[in-house]
């Protein structure tokens, strides 16, 4: 896993070498579930971190980047957080709606990697608090769909993403990592 990560900065930083690239700075609001069934709830979070546009043609790009993000779920007498460091592989579709506005749909494979988190379970009055990621706990890989609409205003981007995990964090469970991000963006360029 390590040295697919390092693969993938090690592509990310050749792409930055070319002029056309721009880079963003964005940040969110995440909405987190898994599905496991329908006893769990969203749980609040938020998305955080940096991309790249590589334009291949006047309406296709290729984007990437890498996004922390909190997700997680609630359910009765628990509450999870875990800490993702995130790498979406994106084709971009864009349609120029106006002068400096386009329309942007994207879609593309994301892979995910668990930095941290937490487990709060109440137990009979007691507050119990576990480490969401180790041995007998959540995986710290995940892999998954993203997809999304957005628009770019000039150097303002805004974006509504969906997620949907193909990697069950838990060995005894069929449940998915499930998020709905909605983010506000910068978009520069590096010259």
């Amino acid at each position: 896993m390590k040295k697919l990560l390092f693969t993938l900065l090690l592509g990310c930083y050749a792409l930055a070498g070319f002029s056309q690239v721009r880079f963003d700075a964005k940040v969110g609001i995440l909405m987190a579930n898994v599905n496991a069934n329908n006893t769990t709830s969203m749980k609040t979070g938020y998305a955080l971190g940096v991309g790249m546009d590589y334009p291949i043609n006047n309406k296709w790009a290729f984007q990437t980047g890498l996004m922390f993000t909190g997700k997680g779920y609630k359910v009765s007498h628990i509450k999870a957080k875990a800490h993702y460091l995130e790498i979406p592989l994106l084709a971009a579709f864009k349609v120029p709606i106006s002068d400096n506005v386009n329309f942007v749909a994207n879609a593309g494979p994301y892979l995910a990697f668990g930095l941290g988190g937490k487990t709060k379970t109440e137990d009979k009055g007691m507050l119990v608090s576990t480490n969401y990621f180790g041995e007998g706990k959540a995986r710290r890989s995940d892999l998954g769909l993203q997809y999304g609409i957005g628009a770019e205003f000039g150097n303002i981007l805004l974006n509504l993403t969906g997620q949907h995990g193909f990697i069950s964090p838990f060995d005894d469970s069929n449940s998915k990592n499930l998020a709905f991000t909605l983010t506000l963006g910068y978009r520069f360029r590096i010259h």
